[in-house]
């Protein structure tokens, strides 16, 4: 989980007196040693998927920043959210977020690479996205089919801590099955940076389902449309059994 218990008043004053100068020092922090306090999250697509789970993080006490060409239409979605949650750019929200969730159509993904790669570099960014030929085009699923979903996401935008996440089901599953009474709904996750996995599995907790490693970015390929994990409503003991991963 992103968040910890609260410490007794008398811990939390010793906290506060002697974890100031110690917070300067360390500044700035990565993403990993602010998992336990609200992260700011910039969302790259708010659609209903960008929406559904934006509003989840939101839910856990994340500041959100969901993002659009046209941020002015998302007033409407940000107010139902409430004060966590804030419109703008996608430029504002890469900016803005210590960790990235993208949702859009596949097929833009090589433009927004080329549009925002710099300031992608280094960030945490979890993607949803997935190849729909009909959609997307041929080209670009055809690609996704012969190098695994993962490998090619990670091409286009090659700066990011890329991990597969959010991919495998529909937004209305997401938003029906978030902190559902143990056991918890499974998401398959994969990535090749410990720590922007690490991360990316405390996010998935926090927005109310069990993360379930899957491998490396190449391995993205057994829950991507097609694959053995992909549409699986299941318990992360189910999945894991079903992607013969060890307990």
């Amino acid at each position: 989980m992103l968040r910890h218990s609260r410490p007794d008043p008398l811990r939390r004053g010793v906290l506060i007196a002697g974890g100031c100068a110690l917070l300067v020092a360390l500044a700035p922090r990565s993403a990993a040693a602010q998992t336990t306090s609200g992260m700011r999250i910039g969302i790259i697509g708010a659609g209903r998927m960008g929406g559904t789970i934006g509003g989840l993080w939101v839910k856990a006490g994340h500041p959100v920043m969901l993002s659009s060409r046209h941020p002015d239409e998302l007033k409407d979605l940000v107010a139902g959210l409430g004060p966590l949650a804030k419109a703008g750019t996608v430029a504002e929200a890469i900016a803005f977020g210590e960790a990235l969730f993208i949702a859009v159509p596949y097929g833009a993904l090589p433009q927004i690479g080329k549009d925002y790669g710099g300031a992608l570099k280094g960030k945490i960014l979890l993607d949803a996205c997935n190849a729909v030929a009909g959609r997307d085009g041929t080209t670009v699923a055809d690609e996704v089919e012969q190098e695994g979903i993962g490998v090619v996401s990670q091409k286009y935008l090659g700066g990011a801590r890329l991990v597969r996440a959010f991919n495998t089901m529909s937004y209305a599953i997401f938003a029906r099955e978030a902190n559902r009474p143990p056991p918890r709904l499974a998401i398959p996750i994969a990535g090749d940076d410990p720590e922007a996995v690490k991360v990316a599995a405390a996010l998935v907790t926090d927005a109310g389902f069990d993360p379930v490693v899957v491998g490396k970015l190449a391995d993205a390929r057994k829950f991507q449309r097609g694959g053995p994990g992909y549409g699986q409503s299941v318990s992360a003991a189910e999945l894991r059994q079903k992607l013969s991963l060890a307990p």
